[in-house]
């Protein structure tokens, strides 16, 4: 079996994980160390899927700088520039000409800010063997009130996508993807097309056996919230050591950092306390400051959003109510 090509999105602007998005693409968030773009370049190395395309557009130099050309994680990563970003639809229809030049008619699609261990091969049979036009890996939903679900037919079909809230069973899309170049073909290229808000369920209305599920009970950790990112690193901490620290920290011998991600170039002051946040390139944490549960970066100049708040050259949200850590 030949391995697809793999398309990892990663043009989005990283709304819900600001404000560490100011200055890093979400694919480049460090996760317990290593950025999460690298993080799955390496995993789509690993199952086989050599020949990777990133989209990019909000800080798209944060991603290039890591990835290069792919070649230290043995890959060959090319770039889709999407100026505006075209969604979740309108990014693969950019990027068929990379996708499927040589005669490739199908392709991974993968979301770049999850983290999960699907069986890449075993989606790929089942979706080659089934005639579907676009398989989806779906797990039981973790958390109906947070993630909108998908309805899935007795046959092992998607039927409809829920919004969250929604009081029937439902299964959770971790991010993966095989999908026929057919999906996206006649869609116009440049024009910002959502797939699960608008092509497939034209797919689906017109052919109940074109969208399959694909029911694994894969791993899924989620990048999408400062908490969420916070989490999984502190997760991925206690498996593969700890590489909370980013480049040159600075950390006062009498500070105090419990449970905390520092990126690159923090400096922490004397008799300062961080517990649980995760603190941006660059921060400089003043002496005897105390923040808990927050992502802290530095100002910069940036306005604060209604959940922000300023303290001198930092720029402070906390973590939303109930999110955890643990």
């Amino acid at each position: 079996m030949n391995s697809p090509r793999a398309l990892v999105l990663t043009a989005g602007l990283g709304t819900r994980l600001q404000p560490l998005t100011y200055a890093r693409a979400k694919g480049a968030v460090p996760v317990n160390g290593e950025p999460l773009v690298r993080r799955v370049a390496a995993w789509l190395a690993a199952s086989g899927l050599r020949d990777q395309i990133f989209n990019l557009h909000h800080h798209p130099e944060s991603i290039a700088s890591v990835l290069g050309d792919g070649s230290d994680l043995g890959v060959r990563v090319r770039y889709s520039w999407e100026d505006p970003v075209l969604g979740s639809a309108g990014g693969p229809r950019h990027a068929l000409p990379l996708l499927v030049d040589g005669g490739a008619r199908r392709f991974l699609i993968v979301n770049g800010d999850t983290l999960t261990n699907v069986d890449l091969q075993r989606i790929i049979v089942d979706h080659d063997g089934s005639g579907a036009l676009v398989t989806m890996a779906l797990i039981p939903n973790p958390a109906p009130l947070k993630y909108g679900g998908v309805t899935v037919s007795a046959e092992g079909y998607v039927t409809a996508f829920t919004l969250p809230g929604a009081e029937s069973r439902t299964y959770h899309f971790i991010g993966v993807q095989v999908v026929d170049a057919s999906v996206f073909a006649d869609l116009p290229d440049g024009v910002r097309t959502e797939s699960v808000g608008s092509v497939y369920p034209k797919l689906m209305a017109s052919d109940p056996h074109s969208v399959r599920a694909f029911l694994t009970d894969a791993t899924f950790r989620d990048i999408g919230t400062p908490a969420d990112c916070l989490r999984t690193s502190l997760e991925l901490a206690e498996i593969e050591g700890s590489h909370l620290r980013g480049k040159d920290p600075r950390i006062a011998l009498d500070a105090v950092v419990e449970r905390s991600a520092l990126w690159d170039d923090v400096a922490v002051g004397a008799g300062a306390r961080l517990t649980e946040c995760v603190v941006g390139d660059g921060a400089v944490i003043p002496e005897g400051a105390v923040f808990e549960r927050c992502a802290i970066v530095a100002a910069d100049g940036h306005a604060p959003h209604a959940a922000d708040r300023t303290e001198g050259a930092l720029l402070i949200r906390p973590f939303q109510s109930g999110a955890s850590t643990r």
